[in-house]
Order: structure tokens, then C-alpha cells, then sequence
């Protein structure tokens, strides 16, 4: 390559090559919303796209700030930008192709059946319990027949392999140690919680193909 963009043709060859042309096909048709891009969204948006996800909704009110620097996925020259817009710029740097939407709004009650409708496969990824709960209980209860991939706990030092991903209900996953709070912690490493990210993006990308077992 003489570091050109290559053709949408010549990406999907590539990924075919390495996940197989039928796994593919269904990664290239799916959609996944990934609400918050903070440390665990941001890696997850990246993961997805990545393995050739055809389109991402994306959902986060914030800004850049450079507290999120140690574990997110921006880099310094976009501080102060909308996540939302940041994000977008660095997924069409990885997947030019990949269909991105975005919501940079706060989600509510109010509005979260409209944001989530067309969406069949959620990822949960605030920072805050509320927000959390919010979320997790308005999918539950508004859309039955979609799958949800929720995290919770990834503070501290301890080691990785205490993160697991469990099976809640039957189309509830929830990644995490299940345990660590980071107001408890004291402490976020871009590590663990790539770690927990990395949970949440391969159960996703096992739900696309079919694999619903954790």
C-alpha cells in the first residue's frame, strides 16, 4: 500500500481473510449502540469497528477533558471536543467505511425508547451507577427482544483475570469483577478497564455470530 485509503472492497478482503466470509458478512450487516465513550465505550467503539462492524450508534453528551486521558481513547489535540465528534474522527481513521451515527445528548428516560429503537444489540458503558441503572432497567422493560451488554467493576489493581463476563438474563450479559468501585478503589487503570472493554466487545461480537453462551 502507498498510503492511500484502500476501497471498502480491499478492507472487507482483508477482514474476511482473518474472520472467515460468513462471520464477516454478519459483522458488516450488524449494528451496536455503545452508550458512554468513556474508558470502557471508547475501547469498545474502537474493538468493534475494528473487527468490521457495519454501524455504530453512539451516544455521549461530553467533552474531551484531560482527566480522561489515562484510559480513554482521544488523544491531546482533541480536548475539548464532544466525544461524540472525537470518536468519530478516530473511527474514520481504523474503519473508514463503518457507519457511525451519533447522539451527543444525555440519556433519559424521556428519551431513551426513541435513541434505542432501531438498535437490537446495546452496549451499557457510563461511569455513573445511575446512569447505569438507568439504562439497564430501560431495556429490560422497553425492549425485550434486544440484546444488552452491561460492565461493572473494573477499579483498582487488581489482577485482570478476576474480570469475567457472566450471562444475567438470557440476552443479559454483564462484564466485570463485579465487585471494585472506583470511589472505593481510588484509582481507574487504562489497562483493567480495557480489560472489562475488551469483555464487552467480544460478547458482542459472539452475539453477532451467534455464540450466546458467556
Amino acid at each position: 500500500m502507498d498510503g492511500s485509503i484502500p476501497t471498502r472492497e480491499q478492507l472487507e478482503t482483508a477482514l474476511a481473510a482473518r474472520h472467515g466470509k460468513e462471520c464477516q458478512r454478519r459483522l458488516s450487516e450488524a449494528c451496536v449502540a455503545v452508550c458512554g465513550l468513556g474508558g470502557l465505550g471508547s475501547n469498545v467503539a474502537i474493538a468493534l469497528a475494528r473487527a468490521g462492524v457495519g454501524s455504530l450508534h453512539l451516544i455521549d453528551f461530553d467533552r474531551v477533558d484531560i482527566s480522561n486521558l489515562n484510559r480513554q481513547q482521544y488523544a491531546i489535540h482533541q480536548l475539548g471536543q464532544l466525544k461524540c465528534d472525537a470518536m468519530r474522527q478516530n473511527l474514520e481513521q481504523i474503519a473508514p467505511y463503518c457507519n457511525v451515527t451519533t447522539a451527543p445528548v444525555r440519556l433519559t428516560e424521556d428519551n431513551l425508547t426513541h435513541l434505542l429503537a432501531e438498535d437490537p444489540i446495546v452496549c451499557e458503558a457510563f461511569d455513573s451507577p445511575e446512569a447505569k441503572a438507568l439504562l439497564v432497567n430501560g431495556v429490560l422493560e422497553h425492549f425485550p427482544n434486544t440484546w444488552l451488554v452491561a460492565a461493572n467493576g473494573m477499579a483498582g489493581m487488581d489482577s485482570a483475570n478476576t474480570i469475567q463476563t457472566r450471562r444475567i438474563l438470557p440476552r443479559f450479559f454483564l462484564c466485570g469483577d463485579g465487585v471494585s468501585d472506583v470511589q472505593e478503589q481510588g484509582s481507574l487503570f487504562s489497562a483493567r478497564v480495557m480489560a472489562c472493554a475488551a469483555h464487552q466487545a467480544m460478547t458482542i461480537l459472539r452475539i453477532i455470530n451467534g455464540e450466546t453462551e458467556p
